[in-house]
């Protein structure tokens, strides 16, 4: 029972990821936001020419305005962000609570984010005005591979001779 108070920060990680797929885009739309509290207007000439598709959706400045266009790097970069960060708790819980190796406890910790990005966003495909997209399960596999390196680089220099 001792050793579940380190899996504590990962379920409740999982719990927050949990909610925020729970919740319907326009609760979580920062547009709002971005357009009254900044002025990004010196922004546009900076992006107006990139344009790119992701989901079946035109990514521009042109068709998403300033504010949308910032707010898609904000929502795809909490992806990476939120799934490096469980990728961490949980390879810092297998260290804690079995004797696997490194390789074992980062393989699983990694393999264990990617099953949890997948039934994320399962989830969202019955959450309203959410759907489900393999890109952003990619996007939350690249935040664990980050931390993957992180955690090497870590233990590379904790275990040097």
């Amino acid at each position: 029972m001792k050793k579940f108070i380190y899996w504590v920060p990962a379920l409740v990680w999982m719990g927050i990821i949990f909610y925020s797929s729970s919740t319907p885009y326009e609760e979580q739309n920062v547009k709002p936001l971005l357009g009254n509290w900044f002025d990004l207007s010196g922004l546009i000439p900076l992006f107006e020419g990139v344009s790119f598709t992701y989901h079946h959706s035109e990514i521009s400045v042109e068709n998403l305005g300033i504010a949308g266009f910032i707010e898609f790097f904000i929502r795809k970069g909490a992806h990476v962000t939120v799934f490096l960060v469980l990728t961490v708790l949980i390879y810092y819980a297998l260290r804690k609570t079995t004797r696997q190796t490194y390789q074992w406890s980062i393989s699983i910790a990694w393999l264990a984010t990617l099953v949890y990005a997948i039934s994320d966003e399962l989830h969202q495909g019955i959450t309203p005005n959410r759907t489900p997209y393999y890109g952003d399960v990619f996007l939350d596999g690249i935040g664990g591979l980050i931390a993957i390196v992180l955690i090497s680089i870590g233990y590379y220099f904790r275990h040097r001779n």
